[in-house]
């Protein structure tokens, strides 16, 4: 198997498109740059088929690196034959080669291989011949120091022949079909762990059962999870008669002697080896499905929060609420630069309300304040209301926001670096407003795992999940461009083409030369090489360029083109950026080159309509029912405002303004089936829910969607 029909039989996609996109991958072109910039080589394949392309490759690669190491070390036993060696070339997935391996692996010592030393393997070929009705008499003839009587002698023959069904690559895949198609997953409580209180939002798993594969992705992480956390036990069951029966099928020949201890061996052989080894496989494959799932729905929610509406540039008055230790201010400019912070004490046990509306009041007035940011963790509906008795002098808009992660960056080493002179309390206030600002660029700082908008995020294959978030932050973060002479070195590192080590750089040079004036001045940051340039340059924007086209996503490559539109219009580049109906005339075929085609130029046209345009909407101000403080103030049929602050497979959560989210069940988000429930709603949506159910010790809202 070649790698590039291997990908198109997992993608079908074209294999040109394939053919080249690798090329470019191994050219080490970013995924970003080739849907962007080489759309004519991959025949236009969007971003999420080129994430495909890469999945299947690095599969591809880790197979033929394990047939690399199983014929080596066939090769080394001298037992590689030529039809043996085309099986394992030919394998197409690791269980199967696995399975073409497993009868040369050095194993630690078995039963089987104790009988082989014994001189029982003869015996043992004997039985499954299934011709003879001596057995009894023929088992004496293999008596010796180790093996004491006929007993033993047939015992020994079974342990070799189990291993054999063990082998067989038929067997092996009739049983993992029944698995496939009838496996049971069951649960039972462990009694000296049923009362504690941790195993409580565990217990609809204390005795459950039911199909393994129509088992939830949600639902079998969770019981997997009260697993590993000692709360419950689990096991894989199927029929076991239709199972051996099957086995049986495929062995017995014949009704003897031989056919009672075949028979032994086949149930020893399922029970001591087939079926320990497959149910295990069986739930492996089912908690990689469902870890495929989880890390979908986590993925798809990390892309909404990470292109959140951001306010803008404005100066911004966060604050981090508080009660006993108050709430700590900061005020930011434009840029998001620390320029003041105190702490005010409005709440209990000071109550200070009246000196914390004095002191807003004029951290307002000083510093120009145009938006203030409220933090949504504790006190911050108090701290609100707060807020909303102030009577300011210029409209003022306040914005309640998500901190779910702030208090991880605001003990992180890129927050000490940022700001080595204060403590974690005014990092998290600062991160609260930046996040107002621009969400994109302050949650690049955090680890994505730690920003909450996931479904069991600690229990999925974490490597897994690491190569998908950042896939998932490195496409938003070039989707949206990044202006080179404010970013931070986190939000530069996730730059196609650029990395840690040349954000750093980046940043170094910016701080030592002052901002870049153009594009081409990037090529003097040190170690930023042509490669880097090329896959980094078209989305890294510079603002008040003397090139206008340095501060859109026209690549540089690609100016000169540009220039030859305007110049063949009579025109400057300035005259086309903006003009919708110049650009509307332009014949696109006269600028198709051999490297340049139709896909580019379009897209080249577009930009120049609305150059640098973000794409994610303007934040806006959402206010929730003042009525509504705690959980014990809900009542059923209320109709409530709120945000939807996460997305599962099984529903969304929604915050009503309250200490608790309240769910909305997928199956109370339409009257009809929903199979998607990102069809229906969207992360950081403002929606109208009705309450259908409280459940105060438990802290559990039922809601459901307002039409």
């Amino acid at each position: 198997m070649q790698l590039i029909p291997y990908i198109a039989k997992h993608t079908q996609l074209p294999e040109k498109g394939i053919s080249n996109t690798v090329a470019l991958l191994n050219e080490d072109c970013t995924v970003p740059f080739i849907s962007r910039y080489r759309k004519e080589r991959t025949g236009n394949l969007d971003e999420v088929q080129i994430g495909a392309i890469v999945t299947f490759k690095s599969q591809f690669e880790a197979l033929e690196k394990r047939k690399a190491t199983i014929i080596k070390t066939l090769e080394e036993q001298e037992v590689l034959s030529k039809e043996l060696g085309e099986k394992i070339n030919q394998a197409e997935d690791l269980i199967t080669l696995e399975d073409l391996y497993l009868p040369f692996k050095k194993s630690k010592k078995t039963k089987a291989e104790t009988a082989r030393k014994n001189g029982l393997e003869p015996l043992a070929k004997i039985i499954m011949a299934q011709r003879s009705d001596g057995l009894e008499k023929i088992a004496l003839r293999f008596l010796n120091d180790a093996v004491q009587n006929e007993d033993q002698a047939l015992e020994g023959a079974r342990h070799i022949i189990a291993e054999w069904i063990n082998e067989r690559t038929d067997i092996r895949n009739q049983l993992r079909f029944q698995l496939d198609r009838f496996a049971q997953i069951t649960t039972k409580v462990i009694p000296t762990k049923k009362e504690e209180e941790k195993a409580q939002k565990f217990r609809d798993y204390f005795d459950w059962s039911e199909s393994l594969g129509r088992c939830p992705s949600h639902r079998l992480l969770a019981i997997l999870r009260a697993e590993n956390e000692g709360f419950i036990r689990v096991k894989i069951e199927i029929d076991n008669d239709r199972a051996l029966k099957k086995i049986e099928e495929r062995i017995l020949k014949s009704n003897n002697a031989c056919t009672i201890q075949l028979k032994e061996a086949i149930q020893d052989a399922y029970k001591r080896l087939l079926f320990p080894s497959l149910s295990n496989e069986t739930l492996k494959k089912a908690k990689e499905k469902a870890d495929d799932s989880a890390i979908e729905v986590f993925s798809k929610n990390l892309k909404q929060l990470l292109l959140g509406a951001p306010l803008g540039e404005k100066r911004i008055l966060a604050i981090d609420p508080g009660f006993r230790t108050g709430c700590k201010v900061v005020c930011l400019s434009e840029q998001g630069d620390l320029e003041h912070n105190e702490t005010i004490y409005p709440h209990a046990p000071q109550n200070d309300s009246k000196g914390a509306i004095k002191k807003i009041s004029s951290l307002t007035d000083a510093y120009k304040i145009d938006a203030i940011a409220i933090g949504n963790g504790t006190a911050s509906r108090e701290t609100e209301q707060l807020i909303k008795r102030i009577h300011f002098r210029n409209p003022i808009e306040v914005f309640v926001v998500n901190e779910a992660g702030a208090s991880i960056y605001s003990a992180s080493k890129i927050a000490r670096d940022e700001f080595p002179n204060y403590d974690v309390t005014v990092r998290g206030a600062v991160s609260i407003g930046r996040r107002l600002a621009d969400p994109l660029a302050e949650l690049v700082k955090i680890d994505p795992k730690s920003i909450g908008v996931g479904q069991y995020q600690h229990d999925v294959d974490q490597n897994k999940l690491k190569i998908s978030l950042d896939s998932v932050v490195e496409s938003c973060v070039n989707s949206v461009g990044v202006n080179i002479n404010t970013a931070s070195v986190p939000l530069l590192s996730y730059v196609s083409g650029i990395g840690p080590k040349l954000a750093e750089n980046i940043v170094a040079y910016r701080n030592e030369k002052g901002a870049f004036e153009s594009r081409e001045a990037i090529k003097n940051v040190p170690r930023l090489g042509s490669k880097a340039f090329e896959q980094g340059a078209a989305f890294l924007r510079i603002k008040n360029a003397k090139n206008l086209l340095d501060d859109s996503a026209v690549h540089p490559e690609s100016y000169s083109v540009v220039e030859s539109m305007a110049k063949d219009m009579g025109k400057s580049v300035s005259d086309l950026i903006g003009n919708k109906s110049l650009l509307q005339g332009i014949e696109l075929q006269r600028y198709c080159t051999s490297n340049i085609g139709l896909f580019t130029l379009k897209d080249i046209v577009q930009e120049l309509e609305k150059p640098g345009l973000d794409r994610r909407e303007k934040a806006k101000v959402f206010t929730f029912n003042q009525n509504i403080r705690s959980i014990n103030d809900l009542q059923p049929g209320q109709l409530l405002p709120g945000i939807v602050n996460n997305i599962t497979n099984f529903g969304c959560f929604v915050d009503i303004g309250i200490k608790e989210s309240g769910l909305i069940h997928v199956s109370n988000l339409a009257d009809a089936f929903v199979k998607d429930v990102n069809e229906h709603v969207s992360l950081h949506q403002q929606v109208i829910v009705k309450v259908l159910d409280i459940d105060i010790p438990r802290k559990r809202i039922q809601l459901k969607l307002h039409k």
